[in-house]
């Protein structure tokens, strides 16, 4: 295992866990991405996405551009969520403008009875990034592991693509939910074992993204995608070298199973824009952190109207107490068209506002 410098900086890790922190930590969902212009010089170099993703050197690259650009409170590993499926041999694959596509979606019952954890030697090149991401930031920020969850897995692998309606996953679920359940158990088994190499790779949190969630009818939601993720999440290691790795589960569109999520397990929930912080607060108690939940378009304002809105959301949230902790993100990924220079506002106003509440009598 390498040695990594000491940390100079863990309060997103201290708000996860709900311990006392000076301010808000902030980091950003896709904060290594188009919007920046040293990112899209690194992506012309790479040649393609999957060549940008799949090469450590230039992983670790734009994976460090927003932190050497902004004071941000973590870093995240620059990947991409079908990794898992695509060591699965589905053929993953990126179409001009289309997103991501896989040539062999799962669609008969032969298939899904031949799949199989994948090999993690497979996704080498994953954790080689990750040990040389965090040695680059030399411990400036903490790290951020992360894989799609078992469900949203399954909706690419199902669907061959992404997807508005979920016609052809939801027709399986609701015919077969034994084939269903049987891709998720996989799923969920490759998840766990994927992040548990992240962190021995050096990743120091993990994150899970229920993109999809969102889709699913109450029960089914459940059903098919909770139980999935509390079972990632039972198999984890959360302790590494006696540091404990907190735990972040994000369904976009969950807000409705708030308080079934806050007890699967996780250290954080994700919030989208579409939940009212404070109300979050006082429905998960001191069970878990929260994280959120700005709407990212907010970012293509006005300077003023960018802090105003932060400190909305923040006051929202309210003043940090004992168990508790907040960790400030936006309710999705942020836009490829966003200024770069909008960010720097909205950090700004994360930290100076967040440490005058603290200071507030």
């Amino acid at each position: 295992m390498p040695q990594f410098a000491p940390l100079q900086n863990d309060t997103f890790l201290r708000a996860l866990l709900r311990q006392p922190t000076d301010y808000t930590p902030v980091w950003l969902m896709r904060q290594a991405g188009r919007y920046l212009p040293e990112y899209r010089a690194t992506r012309q170099q790479a040649g393609s996405f999957l060549g940008l993703a799949k090469n450590p050197d230039f992983a670790t690259e734009v994976t460090l551009q927003p932190i050497d650009r902004y004071p941000l409170d973590a870093s995240i590993l620059f990947s991409d969520i079908l990794t898992v499926p695509d060591a699965m041999g589905l053929g993953l694959y990126f179409a001009d403008g289309e997103g991501p596509k896989f040539e062999r979606p799962l669609r008969s019952e032969e298939q899904v009875m031949a799949l199989e954890v994948p090999d993690m030697a497979s996704l080498d090149y994953v954790f080689k990034a990750v040990t040389q991401i965090r040695t680059a930031l030399n411990g400036r920020v903490p790290l951020i592991g992360f894989s799609g969850s078992p469900w949203t897995l399954a909706c690419y692998m199902v669907e061959g693509g992404g997807s508005r309606e979920f016609h052809t996953i939801k027709k399986m679920l609701y015919s077969r939910p034994d084939l269903m359940h049987r891709i998720l158990d996989v799923n969920a088994r490759a998840v766990a074992q994927y992040l548990n190499a992240q962190i021995d790779a050096g990743a120091q949190a993990v994150m899970i993204f229920d993109s999809w969630g969102g889709a699913l009818a109450d029960g089914a939601y459940q059903e098919f995608s909770l139980r999935y993720m509390q079972q990632v999440l039972s198999q984890l290691q959360r302790e590494k070298d006696g540091v404990r790795i907190p735990a972040i589960v994000f369904t976009k569109g969950g807000g409705l199973w708030l308080d079934e999520m806050a007890g699967i397990g996780a250290d954080a929930l994700g919030l989208d824009w579409t939940v009212n912080l404070g109300r979050a607060r006082a429905l998960v108690g001191d069970r878990v952190a929260l994280q959120g939940n700005l709407d990212p378009a907010i970012l293509f304002a006005e300077p003023e109207q960018i802090r105003a809105e932060v400190e909305r959301s923040l006051s929202a949230y309210g003043k940090p107490a004992a168990g508790h902790g907040h960790v400030f993100n936006l309710g999705h990924g942020i836009s490829q068209f966003t200024p770069p220079e909008s960010v720097s506002a909205m950090v700004e106003a994360v930290h100076s506002f967040s440490r005058r509440q603290r200071a507030a009598a």
